[in-house]
């Protein structure tokens, strides 16, 4: 019997298993529908390290590339810097005397409001003692006195003018006129206010001005500046480096601001040689070109300001945006080795202006770099 049992029990799960009804899952459960398999097509990193990124791929992230060429290229240096004003063209606001503050005929002006020079900005009320006060009053109360009695003593003049001197009715006209003129003097300073006015036309770029506000004397109250006329100033180092400078260049947010360079300071602050630099004219060979302009600083900003030397170099110029860091920490180019093939390249780079450096090494003159999308590329693997 238990030869028998064996083979029809298999039998029987056969059958059971052949004609029972189809399993389904429940709602929000895989029926095994997986995903198709990958094709292989989209971006990897292949084993040599560099980085297959189909056409589509390039579109969408805005991948872009440029041919380099050899060419003689300054040498730079980095400084730092900041934006001030120029002396010409900016002024500070200061009280005279300390006093009240008071609003101006057109009330206390406001951040980056344009003023004109000799626009009355504020008052300042003169704060004086309860004891000079009340001596300066006394002492208009006198010449007030004073000056009634020798109009009397004109006026008696006047009238017997045929028996006395012309000298003395001279004499008594003078005596009157000083002493109405001193009594308009202490009278004025005992009413009058200082005003303060804009030196020079431009916008107001810092104001700690409240109506009602108690300033010092020579305290700050505004500060005025023409934001088309502001100037950097760099700190250098090596003084001998003022010997050399050809030209300087800013990056603010942007293309790169040329600067000519107006001169150099003839002692040391804090151990550095002050350079001084303004906003390039426009070059007269290219007509059309717009002033350059430092407009979309302000006074105090840092920033670095990339100096260019007399001496030169040769090197490849390719913007700022295409270098990029390999695991190593290395500086590297994607260079565009097929139509859809991207190869890293360590170089050495050095500073031009901010938006562009020199490559003096690790590429050839004619390699296709990725200018645009860098970093995307690197980041595939």
């Amino acid at each position: 019997m238990p030869t028998l049992r064996s083979p029809l029990l298999a039998i029987t799960l056969a059958l059971c298993a052949a004609f029972a009804p189809a399993a389904w899952a429940g709602p929000g459960h895989d029926h095994g529908d997986a995903p198709p398999a990958a094709t292989g097509n989209g971006p990897r990193r292949l084993p040599d390290g560099s980085v297959f990124l189909p056409k589509p791929s390039q579109r969408q992230m805005g991948v872009r590339t440029l041919p380099v060429e050899l060419a003689p290229l300054a040498r730079t240096t980095t400084l730092p810097g900041r934006v001030v004003m120029d002396p010409a063209a900016g002024g500070k606001v200061q009280a005279l005397l300390a006093g009240r503050l008071q609003p101006g005929p057109k009330g206390l002006p406001q951040l980056g409001q344009a003023v004109q020079r000799g626009e009355v900005l504020a008052y300042v009320e003169p704060a004086t003692g309860t004891l000079e006060r009340a001596g300066q009053q006394a002492q208009l109360a006198e010449l007030r006195a004073s000056h009634a009695l020798a109009a009397k003593r004109l006026a008696r003049l006047h009238e017997l003018a045929d028996t006395v001197p012309r000298k003395d009715i001279e004499a008594a006209e003078s005596e009157v006129a000083s002493l109405q003129a001193r009594i308009g003097a202490v009278g004025g300073g005992l009413q009058a206010r200082d005003a303060l006015v804009a030196p020079v036309s431009g916008v107001i770029a810092s104001a700690n001005a409240v109506a009602g506000q108690v300033v010092d004397a020579r305290e700050l109250v505004f500060e005025v500046v023409n934001p088309q006329r502001l100037q950097v100033e760099a700190l250098a180092y090596d003084p001998a480096l003022a010997a050399e400078v050809a030209g300087a260049a800013i990056a603010v947010g942007g293309p790169s601001v040329p600067l000519r360079f107006l001169g150099a300071a003839r002692s040391l602050r804090e151990q550095a040689l002050p350079l001084l630099f303004a906003p390039a004219a426009p070059d007269p060979a290219k007509a059309g070109t717009a002033p350059a302009s430092l407009a979309g600083v302000a006074v105090g900003q840092t920033l670095e300001v990339h100096v260019q030397h007399r001496t030169q170099l040769q090197g490849l110029r390719v913007p700022s945006t295409a270098l990029a860091k390999n695991p190593a920490n290395e500086t590297i180019v994607w260079v565009k080795t097929a139509a859809e093939q991207f190869a890293p390249r360590v170089v050495t780079a050095a500073p031009l202006d901010g938006s562009s450096v020199a490559i003096t090494a690790g590429l050839a003159a004619g390699d296709r770099v990725a200018v645009q999308g860098a970093n995307l590329i690197n980041q595939v693997r």
